[in-house]
């Protein structure tokens, strides 16, 4: 129940708060589905962009509201916004924005070398946003909504 719960219950809910049980089986059931879309791509021969095939895609794109979703959810357990997910994703798109001309010149110089820096923060970023999803939620209510397990947090001690 918690793996299909962010599809057929809170498909675009972007309020509240999703237990770890939740997110994390949800991720794994994802996470299967995406293999075994890949895996008739490749039977079937659709691929489409690069090891994606048209299969793969629709998966990808009809997981994509409840992925972010859940994420935000998850990190409203732990009494953090939603907006924390943008963190990896900033330094990521800031390395592009400066390193594209450069590549798109073929000239080497400081732009590259500022990019990859950025590109090293925002992985940093995700090992931190990846602790955050990690973590216990809050005992109890926070600011987000009311313990998601009920009660007075003691189960969410013992997840």
């Amino acid at each position: 129940d918690w793996a299909k719960r962010p599809v057929t219950e809170k498909y675009a809910d972007f309020s509240g708060r999703a237990p770890r049980a939740e997110y994390w089986w949800y991720i794994l059931g994802a996470i299967i589905v995406s293999v075994i879309a890949r895996i008739i791509d490749s039977i079937v021969g659709l691929n489409v962009v690069g090891p994606y095939g048209l299969l793969s895609l629709i998966v990808m794109l009809g997981l994509l509201v409840p992925n972010i979703a859940a994420s935000v959810r998850r990190l409203h357990d732990t009494n953090r916004s939603g907006w924390w997910i943008l963190l990896p994703i900033v330094p990521y798109a800031l390395a592009i924005v400066l390193a594209g001309p450069a590549i798109m010149t073929g000239s080497v110089g400081a732009g590259i070398g500022i990019a990859a820096l950025l590109m090293f923060v925002g992985f940093i970023c995700g090992i931190v946003v990846l602790v955050f999803m990690c973590l216990a939620g809050t005992p109890g209510d926070n600011r987000y909504g009311p313990n998601p397990y009920g009660g007075d947090g003691v189960a969410v001690a013992a997840e």
